[in-house]
């Protein structure tokens, strides 16, 4: 099994120096290689320029420019270029399936936050035998940097990340060959229906509250935001103040992206605790957060006809405040590593059908669902939460799963 361990450095001022050094000189490396592809097409005959060939020069350049480039792992920056050639890669797979193709684009100092050490050993190295109590990283160029290990870490560690988020910095491991860790069986299948009035409720019809962090910060967030964009064009990212309040909307961000992420992990691991087998809904969050497309108006040319879009906006926002995506990779992980099962179903009329498993007849229709919270089928009158309906439908579909898989 493959595990992600996070841990915060705690670097010293001359290493956090540094460390900000090493992130922007692979951001050069980055630029300038992007920059070689765009000029080998538009100027040799489309030319196409690939890693392998970009990866040869690497000697020449660290030969050239000692100071910034030869400092740093070999490794890693080869890391930074298949960084860009997975970026092409992307590229010219969304052209062929006709997709909006989004071109790599040059990275700011402050949008390029991680570099990568591809093996462990090679210009990084994990002090897993420290001689003392304090676990340290060993980074080519910059030192032994202290690390706040708040977990023991198990298997190999296979590459070692560093990623820079405001005045934080972290190591991220990624090991393999990691043990699970099974817990004890409780005999107990669920099924759980995402929403944005609630973050989820169970088959039990147990709620669990949505904090929505970033609605509760809204106000602090957009007076920061608002303050940022005071400062005209011709003076952003030449003055103190300027950069002031920029980290100031990063450091925002950052602070809900960690709550977030805090929730996520107890509550998934609350679930993992509790029952054998979770099952949930496969949910398209792209498609379901995509704006609706504009409606022309036939009587006035160039006109077009209310489609929506602003209360789309709303609901596209709560959405994504919830993160779905995000709680269903961490549960999928949690209960992987507990030996646990979760059971992905299709989401098609969940929320419309009668649940059997309520003692209902399965009758599916728009007209069931009444309000957001009330559901009451019109053929049978069975009355129930709305939500509950959806996890009891998810719940029934799993069931066939297993009796299929059996």
């Amino acid at each position: 099994m493959i595990r992600a361990y996070t841990f915060l450095l705690r670097p010293t001022v001359r290493q956090e120096q540094a460390l900000r050094e090493m992130l922007a000189d692979h951001c050069s490396l980055y630029n300038g290689a992007l920059q070689e592809r765009r000029d080998a097409y538009r100027h040799a005959s489309k030319t196409s320029v690939t890693y392998g060939g970009q990866s040869a020069q690497l000697k020449e350049i660290r030969a050239f420019d000692p100071e910034r480039q030869g400092r740093w792992s070999f490794s890693s920056q080869q890391a930074t270029l298949r960084r860009l050639d997975k970026a092409f890669q992307a590229f010219f797979k969304r052209v062929k399936a006709h997709q909006s193709p989004g071109y790599p684009r040059f990275k700011g100092v402050g949008h390029f936050d991680t570099v990568t050490f591809p093996k462990d050993g090679d210009g990084c190295r994990w002090d897993s035998t420290p001689h003392d109590a304090q676990r340290r990283v060993r980074l080519q160029g910059v030192g032994h940097v202290r690390v706040h290990q708040h977990r023991p870490v198990r298997g190999r560690v296979k590459t070692i990340s560093i990623k820079g988020e405001g005045h934080r910095w972290y190591t991220v491991l990624a090991c393999d060959d990691v043990p699970a860790e099974p817990l004890p069986a409780t005999g107990s299948i669920v099924g759980i229906d995402m929403g944005t009035v609630h973050f989820f409720t169970d088959s039990g019809g147990v709620h669990v509250e949505n904090p929505r962090f970033l609605g509760s910060m809204s106000a602090e967030l957009a007076a920061a935001q608002q303050h940022l964009a005071t400062f005209p064009k011709r003076t952003r990212r030449r003055t103190k103040k300027h950069r002031a309040a920029a980290r100031k909307v990063a450091k925002i961000h950052a602070k809900i992206r960690r709550q977030r992420l805090d929730h996520h992990h107890k509550a998934a691991r609350a679930l993992v605790r509790e029952h054998d087998v979770i099952a949930h809904e496969k949910l398209n969050t792209a498609g379901m957060t995509k704006a609706p497309a504009p409606r022309p108006d036939p009587e006035q040319p160039g006109g077009f006809l209310p489609n929506g879009v602003a209360a789309k906006a709303g609901l596209n926002r709560s959405i994504l405040d919830a993160g779905w995506g995000l709680f269903l990779g961490i549960l999928a992980q949690k209960a992987e590593s507990a030996a646990r099962r979760v059971i992905p179903v299709d989401s098609r009329n969940t929320s419309r059908t009668c649940p059997i498993e309520a003692g209902g007849c399965g009758h599916v229709a728009k007209e069931n669902r009444t309000t957001q919270a009330k559901f009451e089928c019109v053929q049978c009158s069975l009355v129930e939460n709305a939500d509950r309906v959806g996890a009891l439908n998810v719940l029934h579909r799993a069931g066939l799963v297993l009796c299929d898989g059996a």
